[in-house]
């Protein structure tokens, strides 16, 4: 089953005493082309898991640098099939890093979650994060994707109560995603370690599946400070920027990389 390799990927990191890194990176953007150089520069820089941004018209939960990644995506034609069959060119060559899809309800349900769910295991994905999908309204989806072998991974935030906590962390499939702060990604300004900090010990102590942290890591810095407390981190919206423009998106991605995995190793 797909959702297996998340699994064996976080069982190799605790019997090392290492923590995940994440990057999501928009599939289609800085080019179609790219997509695949990159996460494959990604995993060489020391990547664990990669989180492939699937683009979407209206990225509620995203700050600028994403919406524009993902509406110039859009604009090249990168849609559900260019997604899938990047995945797929990907596993050609790496049979083992995860990749999970991050984006939103609409193109999936569309699509319906059974369909869906079997064709991205077919192409290779690992779990789908479901911004807008609210835990409540997850049964059918989960059920679904399931059935397939792929990870329904959750979303808790800062403002969940306990009630609805308790239920993520029994109901969370690969890991458990915890928002840093409440606000859109990006929000550099708004990180507080020391704040999340006590909110990821409590998940932690409390959820049946890893839980990493992501919106507003930039840096290796801010990358180690939230390492501290959580199994992983997610950083998105510094990678995006760092390969925007740029001649060689896939040396700028692990350049960019680089530096996190060295201070999480640390």
């Amino acid at each position: 089953m797909a959702v297996a390799r998340i699994d064996e990927c976080f069982a190799r990191l605790r019997a090392t005493g290492r923590k995940a890194l994440i990057p999501f990176i928009t599939a289609g953007d800085p080019s179609l082309e790219a997509t695949v150089p990159v996460m494959h520069a990604l995993v060489q820089a020391g990547a664990d898991v990669i989180e492939l941004g699937v683009p979407f018209s209206d990225p509620m939960a995203d700050g600028p640098t994403i919406q524009r990644s993902s509406e110039r995506a859009l604009a090249r034609g990168a849609g559900r099939q260019y997604v899938l069959d990047t995945v797929a060119r990907f596993r050609q060559t790496d049979a083992t890093t995860p990749v999970v899809l991050m984006g939103y309800l609409n193109p999936v349900e569309i699509r319906g979650y059974a369909r869906f769910a079997e064709e991205a295991v077919a192409a290779g994905v690992d779990g789908v994060l479901l911004v807008d999908l609210p835990p409540e309204e997850a049964d059918e989806p989960r059920a679904a994707f399931a059935a397939a072998g792929l990870a329904l991974i959750l979303l808790a935030s800062p403002t969940s109560s306990d009630a609805r906590l308790d239920s993520l962390c029994q109901a969370a499939q690969g890991y458990l995603y915890y928002v840093s702060f409440a606000g859109v990604t990006g929000a550099s300004e708004r990180l507080d370690s020391s704040a999340a900090g006590e909110r990821l010990r409590l998940l932690r102590s409390r959820s049946t599946a890893p839980v990493v942290a992501g919106f507003g890591i930039k840096d290796a810095a801010s990358a180690a400070a939230m390492a501290v407390d959580a199994d992983g981190v997610v950083v998105g919206s510094a990678l995006v920027s760092a390969m925007a423009e740029t001649a060689d998106p896939a040396a700028a991605a692990a350049a960019f990389l680089k530096p996190l995995r060295e201070a999480l190793d640390r």
